[in-house]
């Protein structure tokens, strides 16, 4: 039916105990009772989908049977890539890919679901650290700002939100979670319930 979500296929077999299927939820399930946020669970999930792909494409269908060796081998894969417009993955990509499947591994082992973590020793490639190709002028800032229509609901709803974006410099996600009651006009400050790393935050605001 149209506005229903489409049900995910599991990790591989879900009637193998010691497969990817029922270790993988076992452990989504342990980052719930810890408190990781659902993007947090859906970015591994995400991640670790492409990583049980490609195994089962090799005939690996157990955690268990994976080695270092076969970790630096999709470290490798991942590095030779190419997307369907033939660009690379970034550094970056590869390395929250690769982090997503460390983790998995680091709770297998912990847990005795295996008997060694394979990835303890698996190097990540350094995130490069760039600073924005393009800052904004202020004229700039004003024209993007003065596009919504303010003489609708809608308008003066999305100017307030770029605004406040642009004001505080919070995550779109902090913003999307907004309630009215966490902004206090009298002292200029907003309230962010459980941003980053589930900490909620004071944010100084601008009067506009």
């Amino acid at each position: 039916r149209k506005g229903q979500r489409k049900k995910k296929s599991p990790l591989g077999n879900p009637h193998d105990p010691q497969g990817f299927a029922r270790t993988a939820e076992a452990f989504f399930t342990w980052m719930r009772v810890k408190n990781y946020s659902e993007a947090t669970i859906k970015n591994r999930e995400t991640y670790l989908r492409y990583f049980v792909a490609w195994c089962d494409e090799r005939g690996l269908t157990r955690p268990s049977e994976i080695t270092r060796a076969i970790l630096e081998r999709y470290q490798r894969y991942l590095y030779y890539y190419r997307k369907k417009d033939g660009h690379p993955l970034s550094f970056r990509s590869q390395h929250t890919r690769l982090t997503s499947v460390r983790s998995f591994f680091s709770w297998l082992a912990k847990h005795h679901h295996i008997l060694y973590n394979p990835a303890s020793e698996l190097a990540l490639p350094k995130k490069p650290k760039r600073l924005p190709k393009t800052i904004l002028g202020i004229d700039e800032v004003e024209t993007i700002l003065s596009q919504p229509d303010t003489r609708t609901a809608t308008g003066l709803r999305d100017r307030a939100m770029m605004e406040l974006l642009y004001a505080t410099g919070i995550r779109r996600m902090e913003l999307a979670h907004l309630m009215i009651y966490d902004i206090d006009t009298r002292r200029q400050t907003l309230l962010v319930r459980g941003g980053k790393g589930g900490k909620d935050r004071f944010v100084p605001i601008g009067e506009r």
